[in-house]
């Protein structure tokens, strides 16, 4: 297991769909090995392949809730199903999303209260969560890494102009920009 640099936005394989897993192998088992490994460094509640720079669709969580149940996994080829999210402006309080593409930051984003995973396991086997609340914003924020979405892509036109100028100003939104948990000083 070894934790990987983290791609920051503007890196190509964090905007393009990934491809599906064709074989769960030894080469997939340590690439989620190194996910999670990764994603618990940085520390975050999830982390998809792309944000490593693997153009794959797998991503892991890890989040405990509010009865301390403790949801850890992997998602390899998952299908998404979300209701709708509700309408109206993020309550920054309860709605306030980062993401360790684009660290140290977090805006107001809705996402639907509730989310169907259905994914595939390390075993091959083949599982369905319904979630709500965070792991539901979990799903959705991870499931859209694998299909090149960040969710500064999905903010507000104004929060995106924020985006915008810190992105110029710390030299991010090029291909190769990376950060390594537990050696630079960055979280999202």
């Amino acid at each position: 297991m070894a934790v990987l640099p983290i791609r920051i936005t503007g890196d190509p394989v964090l905007h393009s769909p990934a491809r599906p897993v064709e074989t769960i192998d030894d080469e997939i088992r340590t690439l989620v090995a190194d996910l999670f490994e990764t994603m618990d460094a940085a520390p975050g509640v999830g982390l998809a392949a792309p944000q490593v720079g693997v153009d794959l669709r797998v991503f892991t969580y890890g989040w405990t809730d509010e009865e301390g149940v403790r949801w850890r996994g992997v998602a390899i080829n998952p299908e998404l199903l979300i209701s709708p999210p509700p309408p109206g402006e993020p309550d920054l309080d309860e709605e306030s999303e980062g993401c360790l593409s684009f660290p140290g930051e977090r805006f107001g984003l809705r996402r639907a209260e509730r989310a169907v995973l259905r994914a595939t396991d390390l075993d091959g086997e083949r599982y369905e969560i319904d979630a709500q609340g965070w792991l539901a914003r979990i799903f959705q924020h991870e499931y859209d890494h694998l299909d090149g979405v960040l969710y500064t892509d999905r903010l507000s036109h104004a929060d995106r102009r924020i985006v915008t100028k810190i992105t110029k100003k710390l030299g991010w939104g090029r291909p190769g920009v990376s950060w390594m948990p537990g050696v630079d000083d960055l979280e999202g």
